[in-house]
C-alpha cells in the first residue's frame, strides 16, 4: 500500500463534532479547492487591490504588498523556480529569518507543487547537512548574512542561493509569466508540499511530510475556530522555519483572504504598538512571550486595541499562573491550544463563546491549563499503550486521526510504524480529559511521555511541578528538572530564574530564597515530587518555538547524583 493511500485511510471514520452523525470516509475533502494555486487565483480575483502582507524588520524597513503585487511576485518566483529545474515535488529549503521574501517563496513553490525545507537558524551544521541531505533538498534559499554558516557546509548536490542577489535575475521573469501556468505540471490535494524536521534534543531530526491539503484543511478549521475573515488582520511574531508561523498566520490569511503583519521577531516594546497601530485581530504566541510581556513595564491603555479579539497560545507549556496574571494585566483573552508539526498545527484550542466564568475554569481549576476540544477536521482520544481507549480523568497517550494528520516522515519506515500504531497517530504526550456539561471532551497536557520523572518507579509530570514553581514569590520563570540519582533512579531539581529586583541579593540571601523556594513546594506537593536541589540561572534554555529544553540541563545538577534525599 502506498503512503498516499495510507494517508486517506487514517483520516477516516471520525464524526465531525459539531454533527456526531455523519461519519466520513477516506475520499471525503474538506476544502473546495484542488491545491493552493486556485486559493492564489481566488484571492486575485476577489482581494486583488487589498493589502495581504506587511512586513516589519529589526532595522526599520517596512515592505508591504497588495495581494495582487504579492501574487505577481510569487508568479516571477515561480517561473525562475521552473527554469531552475524545480517541479512537482520536488524539495527547496530555506534558511532565514521572517521576511517577506520567504513568504513568497513559500507560495511559489506551492503554486507548482513543489516541497517547502525550513530550516532554523540555530540549527547545529550537522543538522542542517542532515536536514538537506535527508530531503533531497536541489536549492536552499538564504540571505547574506548567512551565507558564511552555509559556505562551511557538505552540501553535495543542494545549491545555495541568496535572496538579495537573485533579484534581479527574478525581476526579469515578469516577460515569462503568460507561459507560467503551461509550464506546471498537474498536481492535487495530495501533493506534498513541506517537510518540516522536529526539533527533537538527541538523534536525527524527524522530517514530518505536509501535503498541500494537509495545509489548506488546517487553515481552514483555524480561519473558522477564530472567526478570520476577509479583510482581518492576523499578526505574526513567531518563526515561520515552524508549522506556528507558517500555518497559522501565514497560510490562515491565505486562505481566508485576510491580512498578514509579518515580523522579522517578537520584540516586547513593538508588540501592543504594532497591534493597535495595524488593527490586529489576532496574534499567535508561545507561553515565553506571554511571560516576556508580564516582567515588561508596558501598560496596555497606552494603546487602542479596539480592533483585538484575543490570542492565540500553543507550542510549549502554559502554566495556570502565567495566563491569569496576563490576562489580568493585559485584560487581553488567551485561546489555548495544542497540536504538533505532525497535525500540520493545531489540533484542539479552548471555545471562543466560553463565558469569563466558563473560561477562567477550564484555564484554572484543574491544575493544568485545558488546551480545549477537538476543532472539526480531527478526533482526539487518550489511550494506553496498546491503544485502548481510557476513561475521564485517567492519564495516558494524546493520540490523533483526522485531515490534518500527516502523510508520514520521511524515509523512516520504522518510526512510521510505531507512530501510527493502532491506527491513530501517537504524538507522545501525556494528557486526560475532562467532560463538560454537553459532553464535549476538554483536554489536558501533563508533560512529554519521555520527559516524564521517574523517581523509584514513580512517574512524575514536570509540568505539574512547573505549576507549583510559577506561583511562588521571588520567581521569575523556573522548570523542573529530573536528573540522575543513585538512590532514587531520577530525582527532583528546579532551575530557577529570579525576578530582577531579587537577581542582585547577596549570596547569603539567595541562599535563604532557595530554602524558602523548597518550603512552598512541599506545602503543595508530595514529598516524591517536591524539587530537592534549587539552581538559579540567567537564562532557561529553550527551543525557536518556546519549547522548555529540560534534557540540556541535567548536568547542572550531578553533584547531587549521589545524595539520598530524606524527608
Amino acid at each position: 500500500m502506498d503512503e498516499t493511500t495510507k494517508h486517506k485511510i487514517r483520516r477516516a471514520h471520525f464524526f465531525i463534532s459539531n454533527d456526531r452523525t455523519k461519519e466520513f470516509s477516506a475520499t471525503d475533502y474538506l476544502v473546495e479547492f484542488e491545491n493552493i494555486k486556485e486559493i492564489l487565483d481566488r484571492n486575485l480575483k476577489k482581494s486583488g487591490n487589498n493589502e495581504y502582507l506587511k512586513f516589519f524588520s529589526d532595522s526599520g524597513e517596512t515592505i508591504s504588498y497588495s495581494y495582487s503585487e504579492f501574487i505577481n511576485e510569487v508568479n516571477k518566483f515561480s517561473s525562475f523556480l521552473i527554469e531552475k529545474g524545480i517541479t512537482r515535488e520536488n524539495r527547496v529549503a530555506t534558511f532565514s529569518h521572517n521576511h517577506s521574501d520567504t513568504v513568497i517563496l513559500y507560495f511559489a513553490l506551492w503554486k507548482i507543487g513543489g516541497v517547502v525545507v525550513p530550516i532554523n537558524l540555530n540549527e547545529e551544521p550537522d543538522r542542517v547537512e542532515y536536514i538537506l541531505e535527508n530531503s533531497e533538498s536541489k536549492l536552499v534559499f538564504t540571505r547574506n548574512e548567512y551565507e558564511n554558516k552555509l559556505s562551511g557546509l557538505n552540501l553535495k548536490n543542494c545549491i545555495p542561493v541568496s535572496f538579495e542577489k537573485i533579484k534581479n535575475e527574478i525581476s526579469g521573469y515578469e516577460s515569462k509569466l503568460d507561459e507560467l501556468n503551461n509550464k506546471i505540471e498537474k498536481f492535487d490535494k495530495e501533493t506534498e508540499a513541506m517537510i518540516v524536521y522536529t526539533s527533537g534534543t538527541t538523534g536525527n531530526p524527524k522530517g514530518v511530510v505536509l501535503t498541500q491539503y494537509n495545509l489548506m484543511v488546517d487553515a481552514k478549521y483555524i480561519s473558522e475556530w477564530h472567526n478570520v475573515q476577509t479583510g482581518d488582520t492576523m499578526m505574526c511574531v513567531l518563526p515561520i522555519h515552524h508549522v506556528n508561523g507558517t500555518v497559522v498566520t501565514i497560510m490562515t490569511t491565505m486562505y481566508a483572504g485576510a491580512r498578514l503583519v509579518l515580523n522579522q521577531k517578537f520584540n516586547t516594546e513593538k508588540f501592543l504598538e504594532r497591534i493597535a497601530n495595524e488593527k490586529v485581530k489576532v496574534v499567535s504566541v508561545v507561553p515565553t512571550l506571554l511571560a516576556f510581556m508580564l516582567n515588561s513595564g508596558i501598560d496596555r491603555k497606552n494603546y487602542d486595541l479596539t480592533n483585538f479579539s484575543h490570542i492565540i497560545c500553543g507550542a510549549g507549556p502554559l502554566n495556570c499562573e502565567l495566563a491569569k496574571n496576563f490576562e489580568t494585566k493585559f485584560k487581553m483573552r488567551i485561546v489555548h491550544g495544542y497540536g504538533l508539526s505532525e497535525t500540520t498545527c493545531y489540533s484542539c484550542f479552548i471555545p471562543m463563546d466560553l463565558t469569563e466564568e466558563n473560561h477562567n475554569r477550564w484555564q484554572n481549576e484543574f491544575g493544568f491549563p485545558s488546551i480545549g476540544i477537538a476543532i472539526d477536521c480531527n478526533e482526539m482520544d487518550i489511550q494506553d499503550e496498546h491503544g485502548n481507549s481510557l476513561n475521564e480523568g485517567e492519564k495516558g497517550e494524546i493520540v490523533i486521526r483526522g485531515h490534518n494528520v500527516m502523510k508520514y516522515y520521511f524515509n523512516n519506515e520504522e518510526v512510521n510504524r510505531k507512530t501510527f500504531e493502532y491506527e491513530w497517530f501517537r504524538s507522545g504526550d501525556e494528557g486526560f480529559f475532562k467532560y463538560d456539561n454537553t459532553g464535549y471532551k476538554y483536554f489536558f497536557i501533563t508533560g512529554r511521555l519521555k520527559e516524564l520523572f521517574i523517581r523509584g518507579g514513580v512517574n512524575i509530570s514536570p509540568l505539574e511541578i512547573d505549576e507549583v514553581l510559577s506561583g511562588i514569590d521571588y520567581i521569575k520563570s523556573a522548570i523542573s528538572v529530573g536528573f540522575e540519582n543513585d538512590w532514587y533512579g531520577e530525582e527532583v531539581g528546579a532551575l530557577v530564574m529570579l525576578n530582577d529586583e531579587i537577581d542582585g541579593k547577596p549570596e547569603d540571601e539567595k541562599e535563604k530564597i532557595k530554602d524558602y523556594i523548597l518550603k512552598e513546594c512541599g506545602k503543595k506537593l508530595p514529598f516524591y515530587k517536591t524539587p530537592k536541589v534549587v539552581i538559579f540561572s540567567d537564562s532557561i534554555p529553550v527551543t525557536s518555538t518556546g519549547k522548555y529544553q529540560r534534557n540540556k540541563v541535567k548536568n547542572l545538577f550531578k553533584e547531587w547524583k549521589g545524595v539520598q534525599f530524606k524527608k
